[in-house]
Protein backbone atom coordinates (compact mmCIF):
# COMPACT_ATOMS: atom_id res chain seq x y z
CA UNK A 1 0.00 0.00 0.00
CA UNK A 2 2.81 2.39 0.92
CA UNK A 3 4.54 1.64 -2.36
CA UNK A 4 1.33 2.34 -4.23
CA UNK A 5 1.01 5.72 -2.49
CA UNK A 6 4.60 6.58 -3.45
CA UNK A 7 3.87 5.73 -7.09
CA UNK A 8 0.74 7.88 -7.06
CA UNK A 9 2.63 10.80 -5.48
CA UNK A 10 5.45 10.48 -8.01
CA UNK A 11 2.97 10.43 -10.88
CA UNK A 12 1.20 13.48 -9.47
CA UNK A 13 4.49 15.36 -9.19
CA UNK A 14 5.39 14.43 -12.78
CA UNK A 15 2.02 15.61 -14.07
CA UNK A 16 2.35 18.82 -12.09
CA UNK A 17 5.79 19.50 -13.54
CA UNK A 18 4.56 18.84 -17.07
CA UNK A 19 1.57 21.10 -16.60
CA UNK A 20 3.83 23.79 -15.17
CA UNK A 21 6.25 23.55 -18.07
CA UNK A 22 3.37 23.66 -20.55
CA UNK A 23 2.01 26.73 -18.78
CA UNK A 24 5.38 28.46 -18.99
CA UNK A 25 5.68 27.66 -22.71
CA UNK A 26 2.15 28.80 -23.50
CA UNK A 27 2.48 31.87 -21.30
CA UNK A 28 5.74 32.78 -22.95
CA UNK A 29 4.18 32.38 -26.37
CA UNK A 30 1.27 34.62 -25.35
CA UNK A 31 3.54 37.35 -24.00
CA UNK A 32 6.09 37.08 -26.79
CA UNK A 33 3.85 36.54 -29.77
CA UNK A 34 4.50 39.98 -31.27
CA UNK A 35 8.16 39.03 -31.64
CA UNK A 36 7.08 35.89 -33.49
CA UNK A 37 4.78 37.79 -35.88
CA UNK A 38 6.65 41.04 -36.55
CA UNK A 39 10.33 41.29 -37.48
CA UNK A 40 10.95 44.98 -38.13
CA UNK A 41 14.16 46.51 -39.33
CA UNK A 42 13.86 49.62 -37.17
CA UNK A 43 16.73 51.51 -38.78
CA UNK A 44 15.89 54.45 -41.03
CA UNK A 45 16.65 53.74 -44.71
CA UNK A 46 17.40 57.40 -45.40
CA UNK A 47 15.97 59.64 -48.06
CA UNK A 48 13.85 58.28 -50.89
CA UNK A 49 15.79 60.17 -53.56
CA UNK A 50 18.96 58.29 -52.65
CA UNK A 51 17.33 54.93 -53.27
CA UNK A 52 14.94 55.70 -56.13
CA UNK A 53 15.02 58.06 -59.10
CA UNK A 54 12.33 60.62 -58.46
CA UNK A 55 11.65 59.22 -54.99
CA UNK A 56 9.94 61.56 -52.54
CA UNK A 57 9.77 61.34 -48.76
CA UNK A 58 6.21 61.56 -47.47
CA UNK A 59 4.67 61.62 -44.01
CA UNK A 60 1.59 59.56 -43.24
CA UNK A 61 -0.64 60.91 -40.48
CA UNK A 62 -2.50 58.08 -38.76
CA UNK A 63 -5.86 58.41 -37.03
CA UNK A 64 -4.23 57.60 -33.69
CA UNK A 65 -1.73 60.44 -33.96
CA UNK A 66 1.45 58.89 -35.38
CA UNK A 67 3.57 60.44 -38.10
CA UNK A 68 5.05 57.70 -40.28
CA UNK A 69 7.77 58.06 -42.89
CA UNK A 70 7.04 56.48 -46.29
CA UNK A 71 8.25 56.80 -49.88
CA UNK A 72 6.36 57.92 -52.97
CA UNK A 73 7.67 57.22 -56.46
CA UNK A 74 6.10 58.81 -59.55
CA UNK A 75 6.01 57.04 -62.91
CA UNK A 76 9.41 56.97 -64.60
CA UNK A 77 9.84 59.89 -67.05
CA UNK A 78 10.36 57.54 -69.99
CA UNK A 79 7.27 55.44 -69.19
CA UNK A 80 3.72 55.96 -70.36
CA UNK A 81 1.91 57.31 -67.32
CA UNK A 82 -0.92 54.86 -66.58
CA UNK A 83 -2.60 57.26 -64.16
CA UNK A 84 -2.79 54.34 -61.73
CA UNK A 85 -1.27 54.18 -58.26
CA UNK A 86 -0.04 51.10 -56.41
CA UNK A 87 -0.11 51.09 -52.62
CA UNK A 88 2.50 48.54 -51.52
CA UNK A 89 1.98 46.98 -48.08
CA UNK A 90 5.08 44.93 -47.23
CA UNK A 91 5.55 41.72 -45.31
CA UNK A 92 6.59 41.41 -41.68
CA UNK A 93 10.33 41.95 -42.10
CA UNK A 94 12.92 44.45 -43.35
CA UNK A 95 11.85 48.02 -44.20
CA UNK A 96 11.00 50.07 -47.29
CA UNK A 97 14.52 50.00 -48.65
CA UNK A 98 14.04 46.29 -49.34
CA UNK A 99 11.11 47.12 -51.66
CA UNK A 100 12.90 49.87 -53.60
CA UNK A 101 13.67 47.51 -56.50
CA UNK A 102 10.02 46.54 -56.85
CA UNK A 103 8.97 50.19 -56.71
CA UNK A 104 11.44 51.02 -59.50
CA UNK A 105 10.05 48.21 -61.68
CA UNK A 106 6.51 49.47 -61.15
CA UNK A 107 7.53 53.05 -61.91
CA UNK A 108 9.18 51.86 -65.13
CA UNK A 109 5.82 50.37 -66.09
CA UNK A 110 4.07 53.71 -65.63
CA UNK A 111 2.68 53.38 -62.10
CA UNK A 112 2.85 55.82 -59.24
CA UNK A 113 3.92 53.89 -56.14
CA UNK A 114 3.57 54.47 -52.42
CA UNK A 115 5.80 52.26 -50.31
CA UNK A 116 3.99 52.02 -46.99
CA UNK A 117 6.20 51.75 -43.92
CA UNK A 118 4.45 50.40 -40.84
CA UNK A 119 4.68 51.75 -37.32
CA UNK A 120 7.76 50.38 -35.60
CA UNK A 121 9.54 49.82 -38.93
CA UNK A 122 12.12 51.90 -40.78
CA UNK A 123 12.64 54.48 -38.06
CA UNK A 124 8.91 54.97 -37.45
CA UNK A 125 7.41 55.33 -33.97
CA UNK A 126 4.92 52.92 -32.49
CA UNK A 127 4.50 49.18 -32.08
CA UNK A 128 3.06 46.99 -34.84
CA UNK A 129 -0.33 45.36 -34.27
CA UNK A 130 -3.09 44.34 -36.67
CA UNK A 131 -5.24 47.30 -35.65
CA UNK A 132 -2.29 49.67 -35.90
CA UNK A 133 -1.24 48.48 -39.34
CA UNK A 134 -4.83 48.96 -40.51
CA UNK A 135 -4.57 52.62 -39.49
CA UNK A 136 -1.20 52.89 -41.26
CA UNK A 137 -2.65 51.55 -44.50
CA UNK A 138 -5.63 53.89 -44.31
CA UNK A 139 -3.25 56.82 -43.85
CA UNK A 140 -1.33 55.68 -46.93
CA UNK A 141 -4.53 55.50 -49.00
CA UNK A 142 -5.47 59.02 -47.89
CA UNK A 143 -1.99 60.28 -48.81
CA UNK A 144 -2.40 58.82 -52.31
CA UNK A 145 -5.82 60.44 -52.68
CA UNK A 146 -4.36 63.78 -51.65
CA UNK A 147 -1.80 63.38 -54.44
CA UNK A 148 -4.60 62.94 -56.97
CA UNK A 149 -4.91 59.15 -57.01
CA UNK A 150 -8.54 58.17 -56.37
CA UNK A 151 -9.61 54.76 -55.18
CA UNK A 152 -11.02 53.78 -58.57
CA UNK A 153 -7.50 54.12 -60.02
CA UNK A 154 -5.56 52.54 -57.16
CA UNK A 155 -4.30 48.97 -56.81
CA UNK A 156 -3.61 47.56 -53.36
CA UNK A 157 -0.53 45.32 -53.34
CA UNK A 158 -0.03 43.16 -50.24
CA UNK A 159 3.04 41.04 -49.67
CA UNK A 160 2.65 38.11 -47.23
CA UNK A 161 1.54 39.79 -43.97
CA UNK A 162 0.72 42.81 -46.12
CA UNK A 163 -1.95 40.71 -47.84
CA UNK A 164 -3.75 40.72 -44.50
CA UNK A 165 -3.30 44.48 -44.27
CA UNK A 166 -4.68 45.30 -47.73
CA UNK A 167 -7.56 42.85 -47.63
CA UNK A 168 -8.75 44.56 -44.45
CA UNK A 169 -8.26 47.96 -46.09
CA UNK A 170 -10.20 46.72 -49.13
CA UNK A 171 -13.09 45.64 -46.90
CA UNK A 172 -13.27 49.16 -45.45
CA UNK A 173 -12.19 51.37 -48.38
CA UNK A 174 -12.47 49.47 -51.68
CA UNK A 175 -9.96 50.23 -54.43
CA UNK A 176 -9.86 49.10 -58.07
CA UNK A 177 -8.08 45.79 -57.48
CA UNK A 178 -5.97 43.61 -55.21
CA UNK A 179 -2.67 41.91 -55.88
CA UNK A 180 -1.81 39.46 -53.12
CA UNK A 181 1.75 38.19 -53.11
CA UNK A 182 2.28 34.99 -51.05
CA UNK A 183 -0.96 35.34 -49.06
CA UNK A 184 -1.85 33.02 -46.20
CA UNK A 185 -5.47 32.09 -45.49
CA UNK A 186 -5.21 33.55 -41.99
CA UNK A 187 -2.38 34.24 -39.59
CA UNK A 188 -3.69 31.48 -37.32
CA UNK A 189 -3.52 28.97 -40.18
CA UNK A 190 0.03 30.01 -41.05
CA UNK A 191 1.11 30.02 -37.40
CA UNK A 192 -0.33 26.57 -36.78
CA UNK A 193 1.92 25.22 -39.52
CA UNK A 194 5.05 26.75 -38.01
CA UNK A 195 4.23 26.09 -34.33
CA UNK A 196 2.24 22.84 -34.28
CA UNK A 197 3.09 22.27 -30.60
CA UNK A 198 1.32 25.48 -29.50
CA UNK A 199 -2.41 26.28 -29.34
CA UNK A 200 -1.89 29.05 -31.90
CA UNK A 201 -5.55 29.57 -32.75
CA UNK A 202 -6.39 30.19 -29.09
CA UNK A 203 -3.36 32.38 -28.38
CA UNK A 204 -3.22 34.80 -31.30
CA UNK A 205 -4.35 38.36 -30.75
CA UNK A 206 -3.81 39.43 -34.37
CA UNK A 207 -5.78 37.32 -36.85
CA UNK A 208 -5.41 38.72 -40.41
CA UNK A 209 -8.34 36.80 -41.88
CA UNK A 210 -7.32 36.97 -45.54
CA UNK A 211 -9.44 34.16 -46.99
CA UNK A 212 -12.73 35.41 -45.58
CA UNK A 213 -12.11 38.96 -46.76
CA UNK A 214 -11.06 37.88 -50.25
CA UNK A 215 -14.18 35.75 -50.54
CA UNK A 216 -16.28 38.82 -49.73
CA UNK A 217 -14.62 41.24 -52.15
CA UNK A 218 -16.00 42.01 -55.58
CA UNK A 219 -12.96 43.66 -57.14
CA UNK A 220 -10.49 41.93 -59.48
CA UNK A 221 -7.84 39.91 -57.63
CA UNK A 222 -4.48 38.49 -58.66
CA UNK A 223 -2.57 36.01 -56.50
CA UNK A 224 1.17 35.44 -56.97
CA UNK A 225 3.35 33.04 -55.01
CA UNK A 226 6.37 30.80 -55.30
CA UNK A 227 6.13 27.09 -55.94
CA UNK A 228 8.61 26.38 -53.11
CA UNK A 229 7.47 28.87 -50.51
CA UNK A 230 8.61 27.58 -47.13
CA UNK A 231 7.09 30.44 -45.12
CA UNK A 232 3.51 30.53 -46.42
CA UNK A 233 2.39 27.08 -47.59
CA UNK A 234 1.56 27.28 -51.32
CA UNK A 235 -1.71 25.48 -50.70
CA UNK A 236 -2.83 28.43 -48.56
CA UNK A 237 -2.12 30.87 -51.40
CA UNK A 238 -3.96 28.48 -53.72
CA UNK A 239 -6.96 28.55 -51.37
CA UNK A 240 -6.98 32.35 -51.40
CA UNK A 241 -6.96 32.35 -55.21
CA UNK A 242 -9.78 29.81 -55.27
CA UNK A 243 -11.86 31.99 -52.93
CA UNK A 244 -11.66 35.16 -55.05
CA UNK A 245 -14.99 35.76 -56.83
CA UNK A 246 -13.24 37.80 -59.56
CA UNK A 247 -9.85 36.13 -59.92
CA UNK A 248 -7.88 37.66 -62.78
CA UNK A 249 -4.80 35.49 -62.46
CA UNK A 250 -3.13 32.92 -60.25
CA UNK A 251 0.61 33.12 -60.94
CA UNK A 252 2.88 30.40 -59.56
CA UNK A 253 6.61 31.05 -59.98
CA UNK A 254 8.35 27.67 -60.51
CA UNK A 255 11.07 26.76 -58.03
CA UNK A 256 10.80 30.09 -56.19
CA UNK A 257 10.75 30.57 -52.41
CA UNK A 258 9.09 33.17 -50.24
CA UNK A 259 11.89 35.75 -50.19
CA UNK A 260 13.74 34.87 -53.38
CA UNK A 261 14.67 37.75 -55.67
CA UNK A 262 12.05 36.69 -58.20
CA UNK A 263 9.32 37.57 -55.71
CA UNK A 264 10.36 41.22 -56.00
CA UNK A 265 11.12 41.07 -59.72
CA UNK A 266 9.69 41.62 -63.21
CA UNK A 267 7.24 38.69 -63.10
CA UNK A 268 5.47 40.26 -60.12
CA UNK A 269 5.55 43.77 -61.64
CA UNK A 270 4.12 42.40 -64.89
CA UNK A 271 1.28 40.77 -62.96
CA UNK A 272 0.42 44.22 -61.60
CA UNK A 273 0.29 45.52 -65.18
CA UNK A 274 -2.16 42.82 -66.24
CA UNK A 275 -4.33 43.38 -63.16
CA UNK A 276 -4.41 47.12 -63.76
CA UNK A 277 -5.31 46.63 -67.43
CA UNK A 278 -8.20 44.42 -66.34
CA UNK A 279 -9.34 46.60 -63.42
CA UNK A 280 -9.05 50.14 -64.84
CA UNK A 281 -8.23 49.71 -68.53
CA UNK A 282 -5.14 50.51 -70.52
Amino acid sequence: MAEARRVVRAAAVTVGVLVGVAGVVVGGAWLGQDALVYHPDRSSPGQAARALDGGVDVTLDTADGLELAAWFVPPAPEARDRDVAVLVAPGNGSNRLGRAGLAALLAERGFAVLLLEYRGYGGNPGRPTEAGLALDARAAQIALAERGHPLERTIYFGESLGAGVVTRLQSEVPAAGLLLRSPFTSLADAGARHYPYLPVRALLRDRYEVLDRVAATRVPVTVVHGERDDIVPPEQSQAVADAAPRLVEHVVLPGVGHNDAEMFGPAVADAVVRLADHAVGR
